[in-house]
């Protein structure tokens, strides 16, 4: 994965240079844009880091900035700056999944602490949604007997039951077994669930009818 980057909408140029210099100074990479538009043109999810946003902007403000991104694939984690910003505004940001909301002029070191948090919390975002990635690639690997094996085993159903419910012998269906496990590398049906639940292929939402 790339280097994280703090990416600063403000249509200020001088708050914009101002908040690029500090996020520069302790390390983090930056890109700036002085429109929502010109954000959005640029912007494709698959860039790690977090958004620095000023809400009151010509054209798209930062909220509507906001309720669009929340609509796409990916979201990232966004930081509020503004110099004319309001309670219900804020409460609103921070409803909507805004990692904080600052008035102008922001301290230095929260504002760095912020975006610390930010970039962390797409860190790990991203890592789950790649470990889910993982588990769907290998399941797809699996075979249709197998696939059906697999949602019987989820749902803790026996090698006997398997066998019986596919007219199969037990050797058969434990050779199934195996090859389920060892596609979704998995040692055992206990882990086969835990994957299971990461994807969101919940064991009571398997029909064993």
């Amino acid at each position: 994965m790339s280097k994280p980057t703090v990416f600063i909408v403000d249509d200020d140029e001088g708050s914009l240079k101002s908040l690029a210099f500090l996020v520069q100074s302790v390390g983090h990479s930056v890109q700036t844009f002085a429109s929502a538009e010109a954000f959005l043109e640029s912007w494709d999810g698959v860039e790690p880091g977090c958004v620095v946003l000023d809400v009151r902007m010509p054209g798209i403000s930062g909220l509507t900035l906001q309720e669009k991104l929340s609509k796409l694939d990916y979201c990232p984690p966004i930081i509020f700056i503004t110099g004319h910003g309001d309670i219900p505004m804020s409460v609103h940001a921070i409803k909507s999944g805004a990692i904080d909301f600052f008035q102008k002029p922001v301290n230095d070191q929260l504002l760095l602490d912020r975006i610390s948090e930010a970039i962390q919390k797409d860190t790990e975002t991203r890592q789950v949604a790649t470990t889910k990635q993982d588990i769907k690639n290998r399941i797809e690997l699996l075979t249709p007997r197998e696939y059906e094996v697999m949602e019987l085993l989820i749902i803790g159903c026996s090698l006997k039951e398997i066998a019986k419910r596919f007219g199969i012998s037990v050797q058969t269906a434990s050779k199934h077994r195996t090859n389920v496990l060892d596609k979704l590398q998995v040692q055992n049906d206990v882990e086969l669930v835990h994957q299971a639940n990461q994807i969101g292929l919940h064991p009571a939402e398997v029909s064993s009818s």
